[in-house]
């Protein structure tokens, strides 16, 4: 199967009529590398983390990239069987994106609607939210919005999760 390019990712958000603007910058694995970026591109920034439950079920849950998110708790909060982190080659084969580049842009790969999205309530009203491209050489901003009518273009619902409480 051929996955979506990052090329692919903003003619399909220029289609949608959702504002963005992409960001090119090193590549970037963990939310501690891009904190230096951050202060260029304003907007919240993310963390986004690939699950797959004890049920098989694969799960993928964006936080605000600062949020401290309880893994014990976390199936609890999403409806989910107890959850480990998703291997690299399930990652590739479902969202198309290697580790360190996943971000919710990725569910334009997940044809087949494996995987069940969950943003923290933090992001679900922000004006600009950032996300990679399918690629941790760029961030792309658009508003909560926009990433509700991509998601919509995906066919994956938008589940909205509190990680802040408790």
């Amino acid at each position: 199967m051929t996955h979506h390019t990052r090329a692919d990712l903003l003619r399909r958000l220029d289609e949608l009529g959702v504002e963005h603007r992409t960001t090119d910058h090193e590549a970037v694995f963990t939310v501690e590398q891009s904190r230096a970026l951050h202060a260029a591109m304003p907007g919240m920034h993310s963390k986004n983390l690939f699950f797959k439950d004890a049920g098989d079920r694969l799960w993928l849950v964006t936080a605000e990239a600062d949020r401290r998110i309880d893994l014990k708790t976390l199936h609890a909060r999403i409806g989910s069987k107890r959850l480990s982190f998703g291997k690299p080659e399930l990652l590739m084969e479902v969202l198309g994106v290697v580790a360190g580049s996943v971000t919710p842009f990725a569910l334009v790969n997940d044809a087949a609607r494996r995987v069940t999205f969950f943003l923290d309530a933090a992001m679900a009203h922000a004006p600009q939210l950032n996300f990679h491209p399918l690629e941790n050489t760029a961030t792309t901003c658009v508003s909560a919005d926009g990433l509700r009518a991509f998601l919509r273009s995906t066919g994956h619902a938008l589940n909205i999760v509190d990680l802040g409480a408790g």
